[in-house]
């Protein structure tokens, strides 16, 4: 993947945080003018767009990359609420949206699935376990070849126990790493989540998130056996 086109500059600091802690690379731009003279010869392979400090500028950059003989693709734009409403009119200059203030990961995840559509992506990360798949670029998971339909919150927490097998985690730890440290739900809500999740997995796989009395869950078994 080449240079990801940015604006404004310089971007706001926890666009660039994000960018950066997701590998991708990027330059940022002011004007259209700019994105044209910072274009590498092989053009940019992507571009985002802050739309909310200067809503004049940054549309008028998008439908400068969309105007042109081979428009730039794919473009994500970063909208406030009060911006919904225009963005049906405009809906030719991007390719998809991400309300503001946002947050890292959802950020993240839209990037990896345009690019990925577009075949210009790496091929998926996948953790797998025991007849369980979970494509880790487009939030698909399956048992014994079966798609299971999880919300995101399910899809997160079976990820996250899938990646540390055999790693008995607390309540209070799972909330901490699944949810964050900005959620004030109690316990229960591991509790349900899990229930959720054996149930989909079935009879024959609801084992595979184990019940440690009096400390919390572990996913199958360490790679140790142990």
């Amino acid at each position: 993947m080449d240079l990801v086109a940015v604006y404004p500059d310089p971007p706001p600091p926890e666009l660039a945080r994000t960018l950066d802690m997701a590998g991708y690379k990027w330059q940022s731009v002011g004007s259209a003018e700019d994105a044209a003279r910072a274009e590498p010869a092989s053009g940019w392979s992507g571009a985002i767009v802050a739309c909310d400090a200067d809503p004049e500028g940054a549309w008028a950059l998008c439908r400068s990359l969309r105007k042109r003989d081979t428009p730039v693709s794919p473009l994500l734009v970063l909208v406030s609420g009060s911006q919904l409403a225009d963005l049906e009119m405009r809906n030719e200059l991007f390719d998809d949206f991400c309300l503001t203030p946002f947050h890292p990961s959802e950020v993240e995840a839209r990037l990896k699935h345009l690019f990925w559509r577009g075949g210009d992506g790496v091929r998926p990360d996948l953790v797998e376990y025991s007849g369980l798949a979970l494509n880790l670029e487009t939030y698909q998971a399956s048992i014994a070849g079966k798609p299971l339909d999880l919300t995101y919150m399910e899809y997160e927490l079976l990820t996250f126990l899938a990646q540390h097998p055999g790693k008995v985690f607390t309540r209070e730890m799972l909330l901490s790493r699944v949810w964050g440290y900005e959620y004030y739900g109690g316990a229960r809500t591991v509790d349900v989540h899990i229930r959720r999740l054996r149930a989909k997995l079935g009879e024959e796989h609801a084992n595979l998130i184990q019940t440690v009395r009096s400390v919390g869950y572990r996913f199958g078994q360490s790679r140790w056996g142990a």
